[in-house]
């Protein structure tokens, strides 16, 4: 039901930018912003209660963190990331109390896969190793694409790669009730679509790693 709402929604936004070139000449960029604003808001709609369920049952096992304990909590998390993933290709980013961890497509999939490339195994397994220590926490993991190709199949790719990277993270030990996953498709590039660089990049995985908090 989820997958044929995202694309109704994908679909409908692409009807709407169709009829407005056909009958204005090229849609504007108000009504292309939009229509990409309407899908990028209901997939993260979709994701949070995943998360929102997801941090309910996990918090409900191990309690959660309050007050300067979480700040000090996600230090030391950011710090043993810092030291496992150094020269990995994967960088950590730290958003107030939220970790992102940011894998590019170059080294996590073939192009057009859904499948991990065996050579980030280990990568993935030194990400298990530090979640794995720091239970306080729920996971997000989110699958982004380029723009080549069909919207719809570019939704199924980006949702079966955060899959991927999910199910790898249970093998190795960490609590399939932290994660959630969200496919973004295309939709938030951080890159330039026009260059091959650019649509390297936006070819990307990113785990969110957020404190379980008391408040």
């Amino acid at each position: 039901m989820y997958k044929k709402l995202i694309v109704g929604v994908a679909l409908s936004g692409l009807v709407l930018s169709g009829c407005a070139s056909n009958s204005m000449g090229n849609a504007s960029n108000t009504q292309k912003g939009a229509g990409i604003g309407a899908i990028v808001g209901a997939l993260i709609g979709k994701g949070t209660g995943d998360n929102d369920k997801s941090r309910y049952v996990w918090g409900a096992a191990v309690g959660a963190l309050a007050g300067s304990a979480i700040g000090n909590y996600m230090d030391r998390q950011e710090e043993e990331f810092r030291e496992e993933l150094a020269d990995s290709g994967v960088e950590v980013y730290r958003e107030g109390d939220v970790l992102r961890l940011y894998m590019p497509g170059s080294i996590t999939f073939s192009s057009g896969n859904a499948s991990v490339d065996s050579s980030f195994f280990p990568v993935l397994k030194d990400v298990a190793l530090v979640i794995n220590k720091y239970e306080k926490t729920t996971l997000m993991v989110e699958g982004h694409t380029d723009n080549t190709g069909a919207d719809d199949m570019n939704q199924r790719l980006s949702e079966a790669r955060a899959n991927s990277v999910k199910n790898y993270l249970v093998q190795n030990g960490v609590d399939n009730r932290r994660v959630s996953t969200l496919g973004m498709g295309e939709y938030t590039p951080i890159a330039d679509n026009t260059t091959q660089a650019g649509r390297q990049k936006n070819r990307r995985v990113e785990l969110k790693i957020i404190p379980m908090s008391k408040d």
